[in-house]
């Protein structure tokens, strides 16, 4: 019953965000910005430096609470070697604070760089960031997900969950972006545009 309840107001979230926000996303061929940012390790991780070795797969995601989410984490950490195999490496962006990103890592084992996202600045400089409205905000606070107190400094900032592939020179090459949230790249086509 919860699940259901909260496929419901994730439904109502979706119809309200594209009603209101309109985040566009980048674009094929636009330059990634460079960002940087802790990862669960508490290791700094940088785009610039990552891309010294290869592609780069950049995955935008909600929260641990969003079933969505922790489905594509757990498809990509269950087949990363056929992204590693191919030179690149994922790395994810969250607005969720550390504490609920250690909640997402156990939830679907994912051993690939997670960054929390403070000020939601790589959300913003990719153009995938929308605020919740408010009345979407209260209805989740009935379900427990309060996100302000998930996404400190990030409020009630989320992510279209987007899928970018950044080449060696900083292109993107690659881009999923669609505003409905239960839709998601598959793997197979990540892979294919490596």
């Amino acid at each position: 019953m919860k699940y259901l309840s909260l496929l419901i107001i994730s439904a109502f979230a979706f119809f309200s965000f594209t009603i209101f926000e309109s985040p566009s996303g980048l674009q094929i061929g636009d330059t990634a910005p460079e960002f940087s940012g802790i990862n669960q390790l508490d290791k700094e991780i940088h785009l610039n430096e990552a891309l010294k070795t290869g592609p780069v797969v950049i995955f935008f995601y909600r929260g641990e609470w969003c079933p969505y989410c922790n489905r594509q984490l757990k498809l990509l950490q269950d087949s990363l070697k056929f992204i590693t195999d191919k030179g690149a490496t994922v790395i994810a962006i969250t607005p969720e604070n550390s504490s609920n990103r250690s909640k997402t890592i156990e939830k679907t084992k994912a051993s690939f760089n997670i960054i929390s996202d403070e000020h939601s600045k790589i959300m913003h400089a990719y153009k995938v960031a929308f605020q919740l409205d408010e009345k979407t905000t209260e209805a989740y606070k009935g379900y427990g997900i309060i996100l302000p107190e998930r996404n400190d400094t990030n409020g009630s900032d989320l992510p279209v969950p987007a899928v970018y592939i950044v080449n060696k020179e900083g292109k993107i090459t690659y881009r999923y972006f669609n505003q409905d949230y239960t839709r998601r790249a598959s793997v197979k086509e990540i892979v294919a545009h490596l």
